[in-house]
């Protein structure tokens, strides 16, 4: 094989040393969450949001029963049309009964925000409904967000696919993460506001710094809640941490392998949040140096550059095998799936979705002027400002 200097070699050339920038962090990990972190400092609000989810929710508060550091459980019921109210009393959390969705708020944005208000713990952490947690999860939560003095933590699970395609296709979408942004959870490292994610399944904060700072109002617009809210505060040179929660939290995101091909890629993207530059590029780097490389090597069109990102690709697949259960042969052949999830998420920049449980946005979601940090709550400001 031979390198050509064409302009497509230039281009992939030039974003190869980009994702070797970005996996070489890679490096230095954070200690995965571990549940033998010290009893938390403060009460522990946990946030439930739900709409319609009477199917996906007992399973998660019969976790959170269990473990003895919940304080305080709240269920923010909106608006569902099913026994979501019902199932979250019979689960043992107090139900916020959601107000009606105000014009300019996307629906789990005003559900977060009321359960932020109704809270009363120091801590709160945003729990989805289809998350599954493990005793230790929040204690391992506050003492990271103690250690580093973050104004906000985040974790990643372990996901549960329990259909051969749906593993092939979720595992595949996965792999884009670290390909656009690197790893998120390197010690001591503050990624620039373009490039904070944090996952919106679990979330913590300091309940009184950061509705101090304007909570989720800063984002109230945004379906991509969780990346607007770290990006948000990265923008405000707040610190924010994220660590590898797969020993202490799982997930079950989607069904099927239609609901992960269809649902996923309206957030993972980002593209209310993301500029289109940002968007351009990310779609550059999937292209060129994670979908192209195979393909072009199986019809021997392929240089010793596409090799090289192949075996790239090949060692994420491995990096990511412990974010996974179960994971078998899809897990492990997901990288054939990469041509297909390039397609679909090409497709969800150009054209992004506006629909989400239910409810359609008209617009693009931008958040307000409105909600911007009240003076004296914004740029600069500290966690631990208030409430400690």
């Amino acid at each position: 094989m031979r390198f050509r200097a064409s302009p497509f070699a230039v281009a992939q050339a030039a974003i190869a040393i980009v994702v070797a920038a970005r996996f070489a962090r890679g490096r230095r990990r954070r200690a995965p969450l571990s549940p033998d972190a010290p009893e938390p400092h403060g009460m522990i609000s946990v946030v439930v949001p739900a709409r319609d989810e009477e199917r996906r929710l007992a399973p998660c508060l019969e976790a959170l029963a269990g473990d003895r550091d919940v304080d305080e459980l709240l269920v923010v019921d909106d608006c569902s049309q099913d026994a979501t109210a019902e199932v979250a009393r019979s689960g043992g959390a107090r139900v916020v009964d959601g107000a009606p969705l105000p014009p300019g708020w996307a629906g789990k944005t005003w559900a977060l925000e009321q359960g932020a208000r109704a809270a009363s713990g120091d801590w709160v952490c945003f729990l989805d409904a289809d998350t599954r947690s493990r005793p230790g999860l929040l204690r391992a939560l506050v003492a990271l967000a103690e250690e580093e003095d973050a104004f906000l933590v985040s974790a990643a699970p372990r996901f549960r696919c329990d259909g051969a395609v749906e593993r092939l296709l979720h595992a595949a979408m996965a792999a884009t993460i670290p390909y656009r942004v690197g790893p998120a959870d390197v010690p001591g490292r503050q990624p620039a506001p373009a490039r904070a994610l944090a996952n919106g399944q679990c979330v913590l904060v300091r309940r009184a710094p950061f509705l101090a700072w304007g909570g989720w109002t800063r984002v109230r617009g945004h379906l991509t809640e969780d990346v607007a809210l770290a990006r948000a505060a990265r923008r405000d040179s707040l610190p924010i941490a994220f660590a590898d929660g797969a020993d202490l939290l799982e997930v079950r995101m989607y069904e099927s392998a239609v609901e992960t091909w269809s649902g996923w890629p309206r957030s993972l993207m980002a593209a209310d949040v993301a500029s289109p530059t940002w968007l351009a590029a990310d779609l550059a780097v999937l292209w060129l140096a994670m979908a192209l490389p195979l393909p072009r090597l199986v019809l021997r069109s392929g240089t010793a550059l596409d090799a090289l990102l192949l075996a790239a690709r090949l060692g994420i697949t491995a990096a990511l095998a412990r974010g996974y259960a179960p994971r078998g042969v899809p897990f492990w052949i997901s990288p054939l799936a990469d041509l297909a999830v390039a397609a679909r998420l090409t497709r969800s920049v150009l054209s992004p979705s506006r629909t989400w449980r239910g409810r359609t946005y008209d617009a693009p979601l931008t958040p307000p002027a409105s909600a911007r940090a009240p003076a004296g709550r914004g740029r600069g400001a500290r966690p631990g400002s208030a409430g400690r």
